[in-house]
């Protein structure tokens, strides 16, 4: 099995798993049995399961990113949050995990740094990066509970009510 190969097994079956049972419950003896591997193979591709959920996001992020040019961080945040409600048993499952390299912190500077873009901000001060961190800790908190909601509403609804919140938050801090 090629390289790309062995780790898109290895995250397929950790998507599967997470469909059904709580990450900490989780092993890579598990993740291993799932595709057909062995555990050396998953230690050749990654440091730990945390690793591997990172990998997936990144993965996807950076496939979505460089599949469509996109103008705007607004228009990346909207292909973004369509991408995560079509995975959304993988990613709300992922954002409750917490720990030393999580997926909620490392998806935490991923949002921060969309912000950033979103809002072209040059951070000359500290009132610019408290702003950003506001608005990330904000859209962080929004896609958990979006994500993790029954029925959560379509992502178009969902990223109507975030701009319509984003623009008056950008309007109080002018």
């Amino acid at each position: 099995m090629a390289e790309i190969g062995t780790k898109e097994a290895l995250a397929a079956s950790m998507k599967e798993l997470m469909a059904k049972k709580n990450f900490a419950r989780i092993s890579i003896s598990d993740i291993c049995e799932g595709c057909g591997l062995n555990r050396k193979s998953f230690y050749y591709h990654f440091k730990d399961k945390y690793d591997l959920m990172n990998w997936i996001f990144y993965t996807d992020f950076i496939t979505l990113s460089t599949e469509t040019e996109f103008e705007t961080g607004w228009e990346l945040f909207t292909a973004a949050c369509y991408h995560l409600y079509e995975e959304r048993s993988f990613y709300y499952a992922a954002l409750q995990t917490e720990g030393q390299n999580s997926f909620r912190d490392y998806f935490k500077e991923s949002v921060r740094d969309i912000v950033i873009s979103l809002f072209d901000l040059e951070f000359g001060d500290e009132t610019d990066r408290m702003m950003a961190d506001l608005i990330s800790a904000v859209l962080l908190s929004s896609l958990d509970q979006w994500l993790g909601a029954d029925n959560p509403v379509e992502p178009d609804q969902f990223l109507k009510r975030i701009r319509e919140i984003m623009l008056k938050v950008s309007e109080a801090f002018k």
